[in-house]
């Protein structure tokens, strides 16, 4: 047992059974230490779009870090890779002219929108206007901001409150919603936090016309919204992004996971001009926020790789082609007695829902002996994410060691 402290797991529990040490991947699959191999149910954490192996990326990073690793961008300082990423990212974008703040994660980019929020308001002479609304069973990383705006309990708890006037509504009542902005009062409200598909909340699809009503509520009553498509986005939906797919136009859109695939760290906040113009004006001056590793050259470079994949092999169009194929296949495992239902019907997400929720990480590791390595999420539900490079040949075989996981 190694000296690494992992991130959320009960450390006493690893110490005692010991630790899976994955060694290598190719696609959709990975072997650990002692040869065994697994289809990769949950794309490593929601994250490995263009799928494992990819030398590409590799070879990127690598000759951006023979010409320089990386250099501070404070100022007025970037590099090609930096300005290239962005331009890049922000041409996807939902908005069009939007601008890119790099971060190092999904979690820096939630806790900058939060700051990026309340100092818009003050600059734009109303700084009573703080309050943040997030839904129930949201998930918005683990830093000061993103647990002060969880909406799953078991991640605020113990913390006591970290940043207050934040409030929660359901997840999937946007007339409960509305009611709330009312009562609480517009003017005294920044910002609206919301997951196109929550995905740790247990892969929740919102209603119809949900995201549609509460984007309308925020542009008519002056609250910016804020699309955390830190797992949505880019082509886990069969778009680039969730907010395309469902004409959100967020003023702010989060981003992280698929911009490398996780071949390096890397996040964004993805601005609009509604919110960057303030930001740029010239009374503003400097905007006093950033990271060490904001925009990272060797990072960005893998961005830019692993983008360029995904364009030639247009795999938001392979998930939008397979969507259906994925959703039937899925829904296949509703039969097994321990399952309840199965959630599925966007592009490459899905969650199985458990009968007996306190069961989900027996079954988890039971799927994980099949073959397969994925997480139980929260309520009990088991996630299906897999790389976006998956075939229909592969939905199937992931489909059939989900079922003998399941099966008692």
């Amino acid at each position: 047992m190694s000296a690494f402290w992992h991130p959320f797991s009960d450390m006493n529990a690893v110490t005692q059974n010991g630790e899976l040490v994955i060694v290598r991947g190719e696609g959709s699959w990975v072997w650990d230490a002692a040869g065994k191999k697994y289809f990769d149910g949950g794309g490593a954490l929601w994250y490995c779009n263009i799928g494992h192996g990819r030398e590409a990326v590799a070879k990127a990073m690598y000759d951006q870090a023979c010409q320089i690793a990386s250099y501070s961008n404070f100022g007025d300082i970037s590099t090609p890779a930096a300005s290239a990423a962005a331009d890049l990212v922000a041409s996807l974008a939902p908005v069009p002219d939007s601008r890119v703040f790099f971060t190092s994660g999904g979690s820096d980019a939630v806790d900058t929108a939060l700051k990026m929020v309340r100092r818009f308001w003050t600059l734009k002479d109303q700084p009573h206007k703080k309050i943040v609304i997030v839904r129930e069973n949201g998930y918005h990383g683990m830093h000061t901001g993103g647990t002060s705006l969880a909406g799953i309990p078991d991640n605020n708890k113990g913390y006591n409150e970290l940043v207050t006037d934040v409030v929660k509504v359901p997840w999937d009542d946007s007339d409960e919603l509305i009611r709330v902005i009312d009562s609480i009062g517009e003017d005294n409200i920044a910002a609206f936090y919301c997951e196109p598909v929550m995905g740790a909340g247990g892969a929740l699809f919102a209603p119809e016309m949900y995201l549609q009503t509460a984007r309308k509520a925020c542009l008519e009553r002056n609250i910016l919204f804020v699309a955390d498509e830190v797992i949505t986005g880019f082509g886990r939906t069969g778009e680039w992004f969730a907010s395309i797919r469902y004409d959100l136009q967020p003023d702010l859109m989060l981003v992280a996971k698929g911009i490398t695939s996780g071949y390096a760290p890397l996040g964004a906040v993805v601005a609009a001009p509604s919110v960057w113009k303030t930001f740029y004006a010239p009374e503003t001056g400097v905007w006093r926020h950033g990271y060490t590793y904001s925009g990272h050259a060797t990072a960005t470079a893998a961005a830019l790789a692993n983008i360029k994949i995904m364009m030639d092999e247009d795999l938001p169009g392979n998930v939008r082609r397979l969507e259906k194929t994925f959703s039937d296949a899925v829904q296949t495992l509703s039969d097994i007695p321990a399952v309840d239902h199965v959630r599925s019907g966007v592009g490459f997400l899905g969650g199985i829902q458990l009968k007996e929720p306190l069961r989900a990480m027996e079954y988890n590791a039971r799927i994980r002996e099949a073959g397969l390595l994925t997480r139980a999420i929260v309520g009990g539900a088991i996630q299906i994410s897999p790389a976006l490079t998956t075939t229909e040949e592969e939905i199937h075989q992931m489909v059939e060691i989900y079922r003998a996981g399941l099966t008692d």
